[in-house]
This record gives structure tokens, C-alpha cells and sequence, in this order.
């Protein structure tokens, strides 16, 4: 934390104290419009020319050590936070490490020539299209030709249907840069968050990409690719992306426990620690995607501890792990105020001296706060942490900003320096945020095909989320280029002589804590065609720092719902959810009354633009959700209990579709289209043999007839030589084109024994299909990868025998086998 906010720390609860962090921060160090400072200034200090670290002939490793030679130790410790101190000997300007990139450029200082940037929708939202195809193609035409629109490019029908991830975050990436460029802001944005969505009340389950943790990791790759490259013959990182929150994080405030003393464990009843195996197969591969495929530059650790200890306090998980294991080439970073936690909340660290000692001996880079620039010189002194130690942090710290080009001289001069003013909220840009809504919304009901609705009839558009502005953009949100709220949408897409929008909130916010408007809601309805209820939740039930404790709509929500869909008399009723988090709505899901249900996440600016698409038939729904719906029976289990499989023992159902046991509303990949498809295993191989120098015995899997099944030991080098296809023929039987998402799922032979999942996400894709086409996938998979399960001690394993792989209703059964070098079979 920075030093103003040392001075109000004890006047403030810690969560307070997050919200004088943002302000401070805004005011420095940049400033709005302010003139680009920039290191290696030859005119502005001649002296740098024969300094080795300004060299640009020479390696950045070479140029680094150079740099952190000539520092003093005094100079060195006011690098390792995120407001890094200027270095005024060497011409080094002051630095802000913390901006936010989310679903759009955030937490900078707008105004002036850039008052606002592209909000697109929320991740969990953008993750129900589960399209990765092509992303690079459309990325690579945004780069090049950033001010123009979609409309210009020159993409196919199926480009535009193919809309992707990286897509995004190349644009994120490049109103980034334009924002650096105008001396706004930095370019190490602290996103994505690719924390598994374990349970449904957590409040930043808006910000992930949902429970399954193959999505996640594929989620991760393409965010961190987007972000950080630009073009192939980019030779400086465009941006740093950095992967949070790390690890076993999904608690932030329930129940009175909260993110900073929260201690993750698997079982607080049976008093279990967080299994290898949970963190091997759940917790940790989308951050070791992140950092392995994806290359980023930067990994956070959180808050919370994992078995006893601070995950920015833990060599195993960042030294061991992340930095030798994987090979992070960057710096790691903890979440804000976690090395002040260590001593000043929950005393793990006796003294401010042991916080830091105890975060740079785990191999910490870089700290969110002041802890690091006040505590280390007094923790070298009394021998602590050794001085070297800080070097490696330095040095890890100035080499991503080196990579970045920030010593090269002027970046005006540089790859990405006629990036500007004129790149931010293009029209290209913004309807990228439409088609991302679009692309992402999830049809849930639709009884009797009531959707589309025609345009020729009275609307009457209700509830508190109706005419929603702000909602829309969820958390960690800029200032967007516009807003579209789904009233505007509504109405402007609907509007002609035929067509009449009538509108009554029904609840004055989400919270709907009074009944007196739904009497009014009720008038409205009774007259209309047709009725479409806007409803949900907002940042004032889910958000960063609060879980729900219920899943049930807040307040009078269900009461409006039932009346307005009681005076509808038998008309059209479309319910419109507009939230993150899982919400239990049997009650609408088997009410007759209402005929369509959608659910829309958070969709960014111009969201209720997407919502009228989608309801008025301009865009045929084909997103997928990305996490299983529950019950409200769902919160009688403890939101701290880590464990991801069931225990017969205590009752206890397990976590997400992969283990859980209990009943659900709606299953992780559901949603409806308007428009039929039919799956079919075109090819496919019956028997994969997997050759293995390595193999073992595990413990053993029961089949039906009572044999043990072998495992392989799953090693890259021995299974990508049985990579194989897998063909799938997707024929559109419905009257409607459309992009379809794909899902390949398989199911071990052990599956749902001895903590073997009941089934998994092997593979999806994404293909846009006109009405009486088909259209044939293939997929390619590793049996390591994509078919591996996890073994007790978070060994990955293979398991021979009859695997199932289904998508839709298409079911193929492929055995696995192992030969060892001399061809024989186990």
C-alpha cells in the first residue's frame, strides 16, 4: 500500500482501505495528458549513452544486471512495490505497476483525450461461446487496421460467427497502449482471473471463466497470447498480462469469514488440508497454462493461506512451482495489502520485517502495497533475507518492464508507438462488444418456441435490471464508449408503426426490498403482447469482498416475476436474467406462464443491444453455460469446505459438474438454440495404444467385472506420439443458421471411484452452420491431456480400458492401451 494510506490504515477497515488505495493511485503517477517520461532519454541526459543497460545492441538479461548493479540497496527496495520510486541519478521515472484489464482498459486515470475505452462483457460471460478458433485471424486484422469496422475487414461469415477470446484482448491490449502512449497510464495490466468458480455464491465468479478447469486454462492461454503479442514479427511485449489470484482462492466474504484470514482447506470437519490431488487436477492447471502456453509475464498470488501458509509466503508454490517447475519468465506479484496481512491481520509474520523477509524468501517479485519498500533494508540488516535475494526481485521486476520496451528510448520511436487516441472505442472495437454479448448469451427455456418474438407487437419490458446502465458493466469496469441497456435495445430494434415499448421497473434496484411497484408492473403487463422481464442481481449482492449466502432472487424479484406473468393472461413471458452467479429459479423453469428464459451475465456496453438481437431473432442464441445452476438446498454446504470430491462419510456432494453428486437445475454446457443440431462420430479410433517407458500400477480402479486397470505415468514426450482425431459430423436440422458450440466430454473407466471425476471436458469448439448443412469438426486430442485423471498424490495419470467420449446425444466408446518399448500390452 502506498504511504498516504499507511497514515489512514488504522482509522479503516482493511477492506476500506482498498477503496483510498484506487484514489491515491489515481493521482499518481500519471496524470491525465500528461508528456511521456521515459528511461534511456539520451537528450535529456547524455550520460546514458555509455550506461550498458541503455544498450539495445546487447540481451535485456545482459542490460538488467547492468541496471541492477548500479543500484543501491536503498534505491532497489523502492522497486519491489507497485508505486516504484523514480531513480533520478540514473533518468528513471517513476512507475505504476497496477492497471486492470479485465473486459476493457480500467483503473487509470480517464479523461482528457481518453475519457472512456471499450467495455466488453464480463469473462464468465464471454466464456459461455467457448470459441477459440480463428480468434487469431480477426486479432491479427484488429492490430492491423485498428480504426477500422468489422464491415471493412475482410472476414467470412464464419469469422464474424467465430468471434474468440484473443480477439478481445487484442483490442484491450492495443486501447492499453493507446493509453501508455498519451502518458495515462502503464502497460502491466493485472488480469485475467482464472480461479476456478467452485461454488455458486462466490462474488467474483463474474470475473472467471466458470468450473471447469480445461476451459479455464484454454481461457487463460488465449486471454495472456492477446494481451502480451502483437503481430508475428513483434519483438517487445505489447503488454504484460498477469495471472490471479494463485491459489485455492474462492472465498471473499461469507459468512464472517473472509479472503484475508481464510485458511483453504479441504475439510474442516475431518480437519483434511487441501489434496494434491484437488490442486493438481482443479486449482493450479490454469496457471500453469497461464505461464507455460499462455508465457506470461506475471502470476499474483492471493490472500488467502492454503494448509496453514500464505500462498505469498509458500517457496513450494512460488519458488518451487511456479518460477522452476514452469518457468515463469516475469515477476510475481502479490494481491494488494497480502504481505501487511501476514502480520498486521491474521500474525503470521511476528514482525512488519518477517512479512517481508518471509514474501521475498518465498520468491516474491513485487509487492501491491508498502510492506517491501518500508521493511526489506530492516530485514537485509538483521539477516533475514539476504541481499542477493532482493537482486533476483529487482531484477526479475526491471526485466519485464525491459521486454516491454520501456528503456528503448522514445516510444513514439518504437513498435506499437503510432498506437493513439484515434484506437480507443472504434466502431470495430465496439462492435466487437456487441458481438461478444451476442456470442455469449444462453437460452434456457423456450417452450413452444415463443423466441423469436416478432417485431410487430406491444412490449412491456419490467424490472430493475430493465434499463440497467451501470449494472451491465460488472466489477473492475472503465468508463465505457456508450451504454445500450436493454430497454434502449429493446425499443430501438422493435421500433415502427406496429410495434409499442411500454416500461415499469417493478423493483427501484436489484435488492427489491419494497413491493409497491409491481402493482404498476402488473398494469403494464396486462395490456402489452408481450412481456420481458429484466431481472437479477448487481455488484450489490455479488462483488469483489462479498459471497451470497443465498441463491434465490433478492427480495420481492420472485413476487414480480409470479404477478407479472400471472397478468400476462397467457402471453408471451421472457425472463431475462441479467447476473453471474448462479441463481435457483425452478420456480420459473417449471412455471408454464413463462415461456423463455435467457441468461445474460453482465454484457458489457452495449448488452441490451445483444439482448434485443437474441429476442427479436437477428441472432440465433448459442452460448453454453459455464458452470452447473443449483438449488437453494445448495448453501447448506460450507462455502469453506475446499475439497472437490465427495466424502460418503459426511454427506458431503463434492464440487462442480465433474464430482457433484447432488441434484441440479441446469448442468455445466447447457443452453437451447433456435434451431436443432445432430452429432454424429464421423471417425474416431476404437483403440489408441499409448506407448510408455514409465508405467506403474495405481491403486487399483474396480471395473464391473473386478479387474484392476493399469495407469501410465503421463509423460508428454511418450503420448504425443498417439495424438489422434477425433471427427464429428454437426448437421443443422432447424430452420435457423447458427454458431454452435461443441462439447466434447469423456468419461474413465474409473469414473465417479475412488476420486475419479464422473466425467470431463476433453475438447470444444465452435461452428457456425446454415439450416440444412452440416458441417464436420475435428478435434485433436492427447490421451495424456485431455482423457489423463489425477491420482491421490497429484501424479497425472492415464487409465487403460474403455473410455466414453459424447457429445450431445453421440456417444463412442475408445479403449487405451499401453505397450512398453518392446510392444507389450499391459
Amino acid at each position: 500500500m502506498v504511504p498516504m494510506a499507511r497514515k489512514i490504515e488504522t482509522l479503516f477497515p482493511l477492506q476500506g482501505r482498498m477503496c483510498w488505495l484506487i484514489i491515491i493511485l489515481l493521482l499518481q503517477p500519471f496524470h491525465k495528458g500528461a508528456a511521456l517520461e521515459y528511461a534511456c532519454n539520451f537528450d535529456k541526459d547524455d550520460n546514458l549513452k555509455s550506461m550498458r543497460f541503455c544498450d539495445t545492441s546487447l540481451s535485456d538479461e545482459i542490460r538488467v544486471f547492468d541496471l541492477v548493479s548500479r543500484l543501491t540497496l536503498e534505491e532497489k527496495v523502492t522497486q519491489l512495490v507497485n508505486t516504484a520510486s523514480a531513480i533520478p541519478r540514473l533518468s528513471i521515472p517513476a512507475y505504476e505497476w497496477w492497471q486492470e484489464g479485465l473486459h476493457g482498459v480500467a483503473h487509470v486515470s480517464f479523461g482528457g483525450s481518453l475519457p472512456r475505452a471499450t467495455s466488453f462483457p464480463l469473462p464468465i460471460l464471454t466464456t459461455a461461446s467457448f470459441n477459440k478458433d480463428l480468434w487469431n485471424q480477426i486479432g491479427q486484422a484488429c492490430v492491423q487496421h485498428p480504426s477500422q469496422t468489422l464491415s471493412h475487414l475482410s472476414l467470412s461469415m464464419s469469422n464474424i460467427h467465430g468471434i474468440r477470446m484473443r480477439t478481445i484482448c487484442v483490442v484491450v491490449s492495443t486501447e492499453a497502449r493507446a493509453f501508455y502512449n498519451d502518458g495515462i497510464a502503464g502497460l502491466t495490466y493485472w488480469s485475467p482471473v482464472i480461479n476456478i468458480a467452485r461454488d455458486p455464491r462466490w462474488g467474483r465468479i463474474q470475473e472467471t471463466s466458470g468450473e471447469d478447469p480445461y476451459t479455464t486454462s484454454a481461457y487463460a492461454t488465449h486471454f495472456v497470447q492477446g494481451m502480451q503479442e502483437g503481430d508475428a514479427n513483434s519483438k517487445r511485449l505489447k503488454l504484460s498480462a498477469c495471472c490471479k489470484h494463485f491459489t485455492a482462492y474462492d472465498v471473499d466474504n461469507w459468512e464472517g469469514i473472509d479472503r484475508y484470514h481464510f485458511d483453504a482447506k479441504a475439510s474442516e470437519i475431518l480437519l483434511q488440508t487441501v489434496t494434491l490431488q484437488d490442486l493438481a487436477d482443479t486449482y493450479n492447471p490454469p496457471f500453469q497454462s497461464c505461464v507455460q502456453e499462455g508465457r506470461s509475464a506475471s502470476l499474483m498470488c492471493s490472500y488467502n493461506k492454503v494448509n496453514g501458509v500464505p500462498t505469498c509466503a509458500n517457496y513450494d508454490f512460488l519458488e518451487n512451482t511456479v518460477r522452476r517447475a514452469w518457468g515463469l519468465n516475469g515477476y510475481i506479484v502479490s494481491d494488494c495489502d497480502s504481505v501487511l496481512v501476514m502480520h498486521e491481520s491474521t500474525n503470521y509474520a511476528p514482525t512488519t520485517e518477517d512479512a517481508a523477509a518471509d514474501a521475498l524468501n518465498a520468491g516474491l517479485d513485487l509487492n501491491c502495497g508498502d510492506y517491501l519498500a518500508s521493511y526489506t533494508e530492516g530485514a537485509v540488516a538483521m539477516g533475514k533475507v539476504n541481499a542477493s535475494r532482493v537482486d533476483n526481485a529487482v531484477y526479475n521486476v526491471f526485466l519485464v518492464r525491459m521486454r516491454l520496451g520501456m528503456f528503448d528510448g522514445n516510444p513514439a520511436n518504437q513498435e506499437f508507438g503510432n498506437i493513439g487516441v484515434a484506437d480507443v472505442c472504434t466502431p470495430a472495437h465496439q462492435e466487437l462488444a456487441v458481438e461478444a454479448a451476442r456470442q455469449g448469451i444462453v437460452l434456457l427455456k423456450n417452450d413452444g418456441n415463443i423466441l423469436p418474438l416478432s417485431k410487430n407487437i406491444n412490449t412491456a419490458v419490467i424490472g430493475p435490471n430493465a434499463n440497467a446502465t451501470h449494472t451491465m458493466l460488472g466489477n473492475y469496469e472503465g468508463i465505457p464508449c456508450q451504454y445500450i441497456t436493454p430497454l434502449q435495445g429493446l425499443v430501438k430494434f422493435g421500433s415502427g408503426d406496429y410495434h409499442k415499448v411500454w416500461f415499469s421497473e417493478g423493483c427501484v434496484n436489484t435488492a427489491c426490498q419494497q413491493d409497491d411497484q409491481i402493482s404498476s408492473a402488473v398494469s403494464t403487463a396486462a395490456v402489452a403482447d408481450a412481456v420481458v422481464l429484466v431481472v437479477g442481481l448487481s455488484q450489490v449482492q455479488e462483488s469483489e469482498a462479498l459471497d451470497r449466502t443465498s441463491l434465490l432472487l433478492p427480495g420481492y424479484q420472485q413476487t414480480l416475476i409470479d404477478e407479472v406473468a400471472g397478468a400476462a393472461a397467457g402471453r408471451p413471458v421472457v425472463l431475462v436474467l441479467m447476473c453471474a452467479g448462479p441463481v435457483d429459479i425452478n420456480f420459473a423453469k417449471n412455471d408454464k406462464r413463462i415461456q423463455s428464459i435467457l441468461w445474460v451475465g453482465y454484457p458489457g456496453q452495449s448488452g441490451g443491444q445483444a439482448i434485443a438481437e437474441v429476442i427479436f431473432g437477428a441472432h440465433n442464441p448459442g452460448g453454453k453455460l459455464p458452470m452447473s445452476w443449483y438449488p437453494e438446498d445448495y448453501t447448506k454446504i460450507s462455502m469453506t469446505n475446499m475439497n472437490m470430491r465427495p466424502d460418503s462419510r459426511s454427506n458431503y456432494p463434492g464440487r462442480t459438474y465433474r464430482f457433484y453428486t447432488g441434484e441440479k437445475i441446469y448442468d455445466f454446457g447447457y443452453g437451447l438454440s433456435y434451431t436443432e443440431y445432430k452429432h454424429s462420430f464421423a471417425l474416431a479410433p476404437t483403440t489408441v495404444m499409448t506407448p510408455s517407458i514409465h508405467s506403474q500400477l495405481c491403486d487399483p480402479h474396480q471395473t464391473s467385472a473386478g479387474s484392476s486397470l493399469p495407469c501410465s505415468q503421463a509423460h508428454q514426450e511418450t503420448c504425443s506420439s498417439s495424438n489422434f482425431d477425433v471427427h464429428i459430423n454437426v448437421e443443422n436440422i432447424g430452420a435457423m443458421a447458427g454458431n454452435h458450440t461443441l462439447l466434447l466430454f469423456f468419461t474413465a473407466p474409473s469414473a465417479g471411484k475412488n476420486g475419479t471425476p464422473l466425467k470431463q471436458l476433453a475438447a470444444f469448439d465452435s461452428v457456425y452452420i446454415r439450416s440444412g448443412s452440416q458441417e464436420k469438426v475435428v478435434l485433436t486430442l492427447n490421451p495424456c491431456q485431455h482423457l489423463g485423471t489425477v491420482a491421490e498424490d497429484g501424479t497425472r495419470m492415464l487409465e487403460a480400458g474403455n473410455h466414453i467420449l459424447s457429445v450431445g446425444d453421440a456417444k463412442h466408446s475408445l479403449s487405451v492401451l499401453f505397450s512398453d518399448t518392446s510392444g507389450a500390452r499391459y
